[in-house]
């Protein structure tokens, strides 16, 4: 429906009431930015890693008020700390579709606290999110965090001094 709409507030959408279509461009205003019509139509990272695999870290957040659920995922090189990839699957509306991919984007190449400072006000505004859609971008910045926890949390898990001789006692 996004897709559509978005075609047709764009012009290039082809229907038998073209000719209708054409004034109420003028008169009506684009719902959406751009950026969240390129975002929505073009995602980036789509998909999903093992959870399971060590070196991801995986955010699942939701906003039970409209609806939408993301899952960030980020993959990280542990000897340096940097987010070498990152993936999301996200159930919602084109603007929490969008804010998923532009925070896949930001978060590559990063190390694990400079993503802790991206603000979902950031990702609003670069999307140029109407208030009633801030929610979005407030579930990427959250997911962000939650993927960050998550792997933080595995890698504490697998250093601790209780997990030695567990492993040692398996093996036995």
């Amino acid at each position: 429906m996004l897709r559509f709409a978005s075609k047709k507030m764009l012009g290039l959408a082809t229907s038998d009431a073209q000719s209708v279509s054409r004034p109420a461009q003028a008169v009506f205003p684009r719902f959406y930015h751009e950026n969240v019509i390129e975002h929505y139509n073009n995602p980036r990272n789509v998909g999903s890693f093992d959870k399971n695999d060590p070196n991801v870290g995986t955010g699942l957040v939701g906003a039970p008020a409209c609806g939408d659920v993301m899952k960030l995922q980020i993959k990280v090189d542990e000897k340096t700390g940097q987010i070498v990839d990152a993936r999301f699957k996200t159930f919602g509306c084109g603007s929490a579709i969008a804010s998923s991919s532009v925070a896949t984007e930001w978060v590559k190449g990063k190390q694990m606290q400079e993503v802790l400072t991206i603000k979902n006000t950031e990702i609003a505004k670069h999307l140029s999110l109407p208030p009633v859609k801030l929610h979005c971008s407030m579930l990427a910045e959250d997911a962000i965090k939650a993927a960050v926890k998550d792997y933080e949390a595995k890698r504490a898990k697998s250093a601790s001094p209780e997990a030695a001789p567990v492993e040692k006692a398996a093996h036995a």
